[in-house]
């Protein structure tokens, strides 16, 4: 089943104002009923409504239009505009349940397990804790170590995988740095 426009009871008053379309191709078009875009045409339905353009929200054109007026047997296209939106944006905080905050310390540890080139400051970024907190963990000097279980956060939800990759690449790249700054001193 094809989409149906945005706002279409605005649509459809729109298309009853502004082109010669049967109600019919109107109804079609905005997935309603054909005797309910009778009714906004005799003004018993959708009192109030302001038309809502297809044209300028990209949803139709005037030649899809000019089109279907021409030949009353030809439904209206739908125009989808296939657009991907990127999240370049930072990350919001979001609020993280008591369970899952009970858990950090157990991220952290798994993370200085597993992916010992990452620094404290950023194992405290990713998993939310403080710098300190991880290198307490880190040096098995944290007040709770020895109840401490190696968690991945990834699959707890703490952090995306994505985030994790990035975390390594940059940790990478500093160790890359370093080296190339020993071998000139």
């Amino acid at each position: 089943m094809s989409e149906a426009p945005l706002m279409p009871m605005a649509t459809a008053v729109w298309l009853l104002d502004n082109t010669s379309l049967t109600f019919k191709q109107i109804a079609n078009f905005c997935k309603l009923h054909e005797v309910e875009v009778k009714g906004i045409a005799d003004g018993e339905v959708a009192k109030g409504i302001v038309g809502y353009n297809p044209i300028i929200s990209g949803q139709l054109t005037k030649e899809e239009i000019e089109l279907s007026s021409a030949d009353t047997n030809r439904a209206l296209n739908l125009q989808v505009n296939e657009i991907q939106l990127e999240n370049d944006e930072k990350k919001i905080k979001k609020y993280i349940p008591l369970s899952k905050r009970q858990d950090k310390p157990d991220s952290a540890l798994w993370l200085i397990k597993q992916h010992s080139i990452l620094k404290d400051s950023q194992i405290a970024k990713l998993v939310g804790i403080t710098k300190n907190s991880a290198t307490a963990i880190r040096n098995k000097s944290y007040w709770n170590f020895n109840n401490l279980n190696a968690k991945d956060p990834v699959a707890m939800g703490l952090f995306t995988q994505k985030d994790l990759a990035d975390a390594l690449e940059r940790a990478e790249r500093r160790i890359k740095r370093e080296r190339k700054e020993k071998e000139k001193s």
